[in-house]
């Protein structure tokens, strides 16, 4: 399927030096989903851990909830950038999107926002799972430290799964963000984790809706992002019962919704007045 990373002559400009040197650029490449024989969707991402971006996508469109639907899954021998699923028998496959997409997804196969909480397979209002806000500080600081070709190239997202400890259970990088997530929930169903409760989902750069309804489709609880969510992110978050937290530093953190599920702390008065 190809590497993550490729060099690249580079003419570098820097206090008034100029010099030329090899510089590691992320790979960006598309890959065709076919699944039952159909084509269903072309994506532009970064090579590497195909399988799980397959799985989280159909995770995502709803069409999986447990690694059973997936009958089979393989790389195609006679096209590159191909994966052929084969889904189990009764698993009805998602619509079709065959059509070339960027590294930024769309609204994920919904024709209209309202449809999107209707096709949620597991709901969160029933989750009572708490974090620590110390450690929820703690995680873009967590996933950075693991990101090794981001340290390469400079040039890519990162996702990760965090349980409620903040301890990170997965993490998986991508030139779109949206690829990171569906690959860090595909892994998380191939080993039999999904519903997804009592978990934390950190993302690099912003939160927006396409990321919002990713972790709701996976049941997460929680979705931490290190710059700021959109505006129909925090509708979506808020009607499905989901936290959604951005700008999350060391320092502090926006919480846009659901805040009951973040401990604050002694250190911290609550706005009514309260510890």
């Amino acid at each position: 399927m190809g590497q993550m990373t490729t060099r690249r002559p580079v003419l570098l400009l820097r206090s008034g030096r100029a010099a030329r040197r090899p510089d590691s650029l992320a790979v960006e490449e598309p890959l065709l989903v076919r699944v039952n024989g159909v084509v269903l969707t072309s994506t532009m991402r970064t090579p590497g851990h195909d399988f799980d971006l397959v799985a989280g996508w159909l995770v995502s469109e709803g069409a999986i909830t447990r690694a059973a639907d997936i009958a089979g899954m393989k790389e195609c021998v006679d096209e590159d950038n191909t994966v052929d699923v084969v889904l189990a028998p009764g698993v009805q496959p998602p619509r079709s999107r065959a059509f070339a997409t960027t590294s930024a997804c769309g609204v994920c196969g919904a024709d209209r926002v309202s449809e999107v909480r209707d096709q949620l397979t597991w709901s969160l209002a029933g989750d009572e799972s708490r974090i620590d806000l110390a450690a929820l500080a703690g995680l873009p600081d967590a996933m950075r430290a693991e990101q090794r070709v981001f340290d390469r190239t400079g040039g890519l997202h990162a996702a990760a799964l965090v349980d409620a400890a903040g301890k990170l259970v997965v993490i998986r990088e991508d030139i779109g963000r949206h690829n990171a997530v569906d690959k860090v929930i595909g892994a998380a169903l191939m080993q039999g984790q999904l519903p997804l409760t009592g978990h934390v989902l950190q993302v690099s750069g912003r939160a927006s809706f396409e990321l919002v309804q990713k972790a709701a489709a996976a049941a997460i609880p929680v979705l931490s992002a290190v710059s700021a969510p959109s505006s129909l992110a925090v509708d979506l978050a808020d009607d499905c019962g989901l936290t959604l937290v951005g700008f999350v530093r060391s320092g502090g953190m926006n919480v846009y919704t659901h805040p009951e599920r973040i401990r604050l702390g002694t250190d911290y008065q609550s706005p009514d007045g309260t510890q």
